[in-house]
């Protein structure tokens, strides 16, 4: 155990840290240079292509240093705010931690909250500098920033360039000297924790571990803690490039495990592996179901494709086991399934994976986060599709979730950014400068006022200087009201929303004007009105296409005229009972944009 290193890389997005990855892989000789490629430990086009790291991954690094042979295990982390359940899993698994920090940007919100987590965990810290070969570098200033940060000595922090491979072999040195080795008990009960998860379609779910204590052999029979389900470990190795099998793994290692799960639910990420026969007294801390947290209707723009559609959901959930969904009708938009995302970047993701890896076209609802009523009855209720929302006369009190959200900006910005935590109806907690110009605000905001486009609104009104982290902090009461959009009366039930009662009329407004335009002419007028509750807040209406059914009849009696107008007037008064109006899909995808 002596000889084994286990730690991650914590970033924010996009400061070289799968760049560096890739250095370390090829400097330890792991890859040779024909299976190399850029950004090795990204395998999905989409990762590669957006430059963030959707899915952790670890590999295993041997290493000769002053004659000794030295195992190190890197252990990545997503980089993105919405996964950081998986990130703190990461970390568990391991004793230090690499801080990589772009000297040309400085340190972001996303370094921040990572690094809070690997202090929480005790974890070594070696702070990295990275991009010291960018002639817009600032190592003097970011420097002092992460001297604030985690008190560590000037000469403690490491020059890199992973672009250029400059500095990687004093880093290697300082991951040897400054982290410590694992420390675990061989005879002890096995106690493991999974970090992550794969799925292969031929050996069923791939789940990755790191052993705490014990021992694990091939054809051990063991248990998963959490799930309380039973397996054979078939297979269990190492991750190298091309994972390696092994007959035994000790404390300290990091590993795989192969037994024909078919099911991506019974590996949780964090849970516990032990033996049937020799159980661990407890569970290793910290594990818990990851709740999603932003709601969107997913409809195929063709009704036949809706089999289709379920099957590549399910696909997609083996691959990324915290999507969730669970069939649902609407009358505009037919069948289709109501999904649960971590966050937007979650959502974003995986709507573009069903539109490449299934080629499927989906219609996919306003996005909404899940509400708790309180009924009259005491009762609490969940809802997370406006839809599904009671009677008002049946509503106590509605609560909304909150979070806590961390930006960092440039003090230029500060006035516009506090204007839009306003709008977003945000409580202003703290705001903190981390240097001369640097400063950290902390809001309180309601999360169903970011997911709109919050992020998007954050990086103009900052130029692009703004980073921003949250968590979730609990639900608070909250003047909601549920929107409805009438057409003649009936209501269109993939329009509807849960708004701030102070908002809803100007946004009941923008949609009626907006509907207008896109519906369109009928044989018939079309009333479009925005409701709360049974008042009309908004009209509009959309007139009918005249004909004139009296232009063939000239000459003789005015009640051959009133004969045809009579007949036609028969008609229209049966077209407004029968007839439906079709809202075309551009306009479900217009309120996304509303604004």
């Amino acid at each position: 155990m002596d000889h084994i290193r286990n730690f991650c890389i914590i970033a924010h997005i996009d400061h070289g840290k799968s760049t560096l990855a890739d250095r370390l892989l090829q400097y330890t000789g792991t890859v040779n240079e024909r299976e190399f490629q850029n950004q090795m430990l990204d395998n999905m086009d989409l990762e590669r292509e957006k430059g963030i790291t959707i899915k952790s991954h670890a590999i295993q690094m041997k290493y000769d240093y002053e004659g000794k042979h030295y195992i190190l295990n890197l252990i990545d982390t997503p980089g993105h705010v919405d996964f950081s359940y998986e990130v703190s899993r990461s970390i568990a698994a391991c004793e230090g931690a690499l801080l990589v920090v772009d000297a040309t940007q400085g340190i972001q919100a996303q370094t921040i909250s990572n690094l809070y987590l690997a202090i929480e965990h005790d974890l070594d810290i070696i702070p990295v500098l990275n991009k010291m070969d960018m002639p817009s570098a600032m190592p003097e200033e970011v420097k002092d920033q992460i001297i604030d940060l985690i008190g560590c000595k000037y000469e403690d922090i490491l020059e890199a360039s992973a672009k250029t491979g400059y500095g990687v072999e004093n880093i290697l040195d300082h991951i040897i000297h400054k982290i410590r080795s694992p420390k675990g008990d061989v005879n002890a009960p096995l106690q493991a924790l999974i970090f992550d998860s794969m799925f292969n379609s031929f050996r069923g779910i791939i789940a990755y571990f790191r052993i705490m204590n014990g021992q694990i052999r091939k054809n051990d029979h063991v248990k998963f803690v959490a799930s309380g389900k039973e397996y054979y470990a078939d297979e269990i190795g190492i991750l190298n490039v091309n994972n390696e099998s092994r007959d035994l793994l000790q404390a300290g290692d990091v590993g795989y495990i192969i037994s024909g799960i078919k099911v991506a639910k019974d590996v949780k990420v964090g849970d516990t592996i032990t033996h049937v026969e020799r159980p661990c007294e407890k569970a290793i801390e910290g594990f818990k179901d990851v709740k999603p947290m932003v709601f969107a209707g997913i409809y195929p723009v063709d009704s036949d494709d809706y089999e289709e559609l379920r099957s590549s959901l399910e696909k997609l959930q083996l691959n990324d086991a915290s999507l969730s969904f669970e069939p649902e009708s609407s009358m505009a938009l037919g069948f289709g399934f109501r999904c649960g995302f971590l966050g937007l970047l979650h959502m974003e993701i995986i709507q573009e994976r069903l539109d490449r890896e299934f080629d499927m076209d989906v219609i996919t609802t306003v996005p909404n986060v899940s509400y708790k009523i309180h009924t009259t009855k005491n009762e609490i209720l969940e809802v997370h599709n406006p839809s599904g929302m009671p009677a008002l006369n049946y509503i106590d009190h509605i609560e909304e979730p909150y979070i806590t959200a961390q930006i960092i900006s440039k003090s230029d910005y500060i006035g516009a950014i506090m204007k839009l935590c306003l709008d977003k109806r945000g409580i202003m907690k703290s705001q903190v400068y981390l240097t001369t110009n640097r400063i950290e605000i902390t809001f309180e905001l309601p999360l169903g006022e970011i997911v709109f486009d919050f992020y998007d609104k954050l990086k103009s009104c900052s130029k692009g200087y703004a980073s921003f982290d949250y968590y979730v902090s609990g639900y608070k009461p909250s003047k909601l009201a549920k929107l409805d959009i009438l057409l003649n009366g009936d209501p269109v039930d993939a329009l509807s929303t849960l708004i701030y009662v102070d908002n809803a009329y100007s946004f009941g407004r923008r949609m009626c004007e907006k509907l207008k335009e896109l519906i369109p002419r009928q044989q018939f007028d079309i009333a479009i009105q925005a409701a709360i509750g049974s008042k009309i807040i908004a009209r509009e209406t959309i007139k009918a296409v005249r004909k004139d059914v009296t232009s063939k009849c000239y000459g003789g009696d005015i009640t051959r005229k009133r004969k045809l107008l009579e007949k036609q007037k028969k008609g229209k008064k049966r077209m407004r009972q029968i007839g439906n109006v079709e809202v075309p899909q551009s306009a479900f995808l217009a309120v996304l944009k509303i604004d």
